[in-house]
């Protein structure tokens, strides 16, 4: 019906007169009809009038009224009038307003789903997390995002592809490999180095490699001394002797402690409702020994466009013409690459892979990066807008009324594994989605876990359940399970709140992909859930008048739909039984 007021409204923009095309162009691209909040004002509204009288100068009541006269002179509404100065509200008759519940019924898990970013390639790469250990809740936060605008974007027609990005080069690995070398060698009792990675984990990873690889690791404990103190210096100047004396031992570590933690990681995200398209390895971008490398080809990219310079023997990318506070180094003096310069070929590899939209979620620590990111896409020749950088707070988590203390390099964390096993992974995934995702979350585990209004989670499913119970009880009394078998011009209106609210839920859906936001799903799953748990306290849905019963769960059931459809949106599956 939306479609039909909106091609009407596009009629009456296109006959306005002495008004260049330009103008209108900017107009229809403006206005918008919409929802009612409230039934009292009709179930559509438009402030279309207001629109052309603000860009026009013309005058709204005159516009509105003009409006008004064309659409009820259509004698497909029960009623259109004006609302103010420039709006119209539209009530539908009641055949129409009724019929939202047999479509429901009939298209099913299809119904909110478009094609508004059709012909669109996205590409969304999150988590991301170094893989030197497991993933902590932390990671969980950006995980659960990242799918459900994956998960979003793609009900909406855009073609999405997920991906994360494995930092396998870097000097964390090389720090991940010294700390189980250290564990295996039983260092940790009398040298163990302050900023190697500890934990359980650590001596899991060894205790595999030396039981599957036959594996047994001696140091000669003279490469100890003399050590510098500092602590940074200290494992770096570790990293570099064992690697030297111990080649063959340190790669086949290297390699099995990588190989482990990224099928715990993997397999966690799978726990999680989370896969990935593509696994990109930042290793694959090869380094600058190599000429034929992804990362020589970028740094050679920039330098042949003029976009970079030399100073005290580095070579700098200007990236202050994107807002960055200062230029930064690709590539260091003494001739090795800098993070940032990985960054650059990672994106120039995104780039040319041909996407529409490059989505980022990156941690909040992260902000400062963006405008970098920026200005080395501008400068390779690319449109800067393709990159959409999505901010993500971390998430505090409380257990038994206290904030729950976690240190990754100390191994002394809550992992995204522990998270599942306590409260199960729909409930962790909507804590984590139940708020906009640049905001600060407390995430408080005895909440999610308990049963009562206060845990929307559980307020939102026990209202799936609760329908699922009504129709199975009906259905047992009665011969008919059609959905669809009611009369159209019913007079029942105890249920017309509920069917106006799940006629909203596409529209939340295109907003909720348009503002790569899918707390607004939560939101609106959270007011239907209410209006249906006010409807079922104050009505007797099973002694209701037989004529009026098929109607009542036939609206039922497509509120049950809607609600299974929004979960499902979000990577969660909604409960029969609680």
């Amino acid at each position: 019906m939306i479609d039909l007021i909106n091609n009407e409204i596009a009629s009456f923009i296109d006959s306005i007169e002495s008004v260049d095309e330009d103008s209108l162009n900017k107009i229809r691209n403006r206005y918008a009809s919409s929802i009612t909040e409230d039934l009292k004002n009709g179930h559509y509204t438009s402030n279309i009038c207001m629109v052309l009288a603000s860009n026009l100068k013309l005058n709204p009541k005159e516009l509105s009224t003009t409006l008004v006269e064309k659409l009820n002179n259509l004698n497909i509404f029960e009623k259109v009038e004006s609302a103010g100065p420039g709006f119209i509200n539209i009530t539908l008759k009641r055949e129409d307003f009724l019929s939202t519940i047999k479509n429901i019924n009939s298209v099913g898990e299809k119904y909110g789903r478009s094609l508004i970013g059709e012909g669109k390639k996205v590409q969304i790469e999150f988590v991301s997390a170094n893989p030197t250990g497991p993933l902590h809740v932390g990671h969980g936060r950006g995980a659960a995002y990242g799918d459900a605008i994956a998960r979003i974007l793609t009900a909406t027609g855009s073609e999405v592809e997920k991906e994360y990005y494995i930092n396998d080069a870097g000097r964390q690995i090389d720090i991940l490999t010294v700390s189980v070398i250290m564990k295996m060698a039983k260092f940790e009792g009398s040298f163990f180095p302050s900023n190697a990675y500890k934990g359980q984990y650590i001596e899991d990873i060894g205790s595999y490699i030396e039981e599957n690889e036959k594996v047994k690791f001696n140091i000669d404990e003279s490469i100890f001394k003399g050590l510098p103190t500092d602590p940074e210096k200290e494992i770096d100047s570790l990293i570099e002797t064992i690697k030297q004396k111990y080649p063959s031992e340190w790669n086949l570590i290297k390699s099995c402690s990588l190989k482990n933690i990224l099928e715990d990681i993997n397999q966690d995200l799978k726990n999680f409702n989370v896969d990935f398209d593509v696994w990109f390895k930042e290793s694959s971008l090869g380094d600058l020994s190599d000429d034929k490398s992804q990362l020589t080809k970028s740094i050679n990219k920039l330098q042949e466009g003029g976009k970079t310079y030399e100073k005290d023997g580095a070579i700098w990318l200007n990236t202050e013409v994107s807002g960055d506070d200062k230029h930064r180094v690709l590539i260091r003096d003494n001739g090795k690459a800098t993070y940032f310069a990985t960054d650059v070929a990672y994106h120039k590899n995104k780039v040319d892979r041909g996407f529409d939209k490059l989505i980022n979620i990156w941690g909040a620590d992260h902000h400062g990066y963006i405008k970098r990111i920026e200005a080395s896409i501008e400068a390779l020749g690319s449109n800067k807008d393709k990159l959409d950088v999505r901010l993500v707070q971390f998430a505090n988590l409380f257990k038994d009324g206290a904030k729950v203390k976690m240190s990754t390099r100390s191994g002394d964390f809550y992992s995204l594994g522990d998270l599942i096993k306590e409260i199960g992974s729909d409930a962790a995934r909507f804590f984590y989605l139940s708020k906009q995702s640049d905001q600060h979350l407390d995430f408080d585990i005895d909440l999610a876990k308990s049963d009562n209004k206060e845990n929307i989670f559980y307020y939102i499913q026990y209202a799936y359940a609760r329908i699922f119970s009504l129709e199975e009880k009906y259905y047992e009394s009665n011969k008919t399970k059609d959905a669809n078998k009611f009369d159209l011009d019913n007079s029942y209106t105890k249920c017309d709140k509920l069917i106006h609210e799940i006629s909203k839920y596409p529209q939340v859906v295109e907003k909720s992909a348009k503002t790569l936001q899918p707390h607004l799903i939560i939101f609106y799953l959270k007011d239907l859930a209410q209006l249906f748990h006010s409807y079922y306290n104050d009505n007797h849905v099973l002694t209701e008048d037989p004529k009026n019963q098929q109607l009542i769960i036939s609206s039922l059931s497509a509120v049950k739909q809607v609600i299974a459809n929004g979960l499902n949106l979000i990577g969660i599956s909604p409960m029969q039984k609680m």
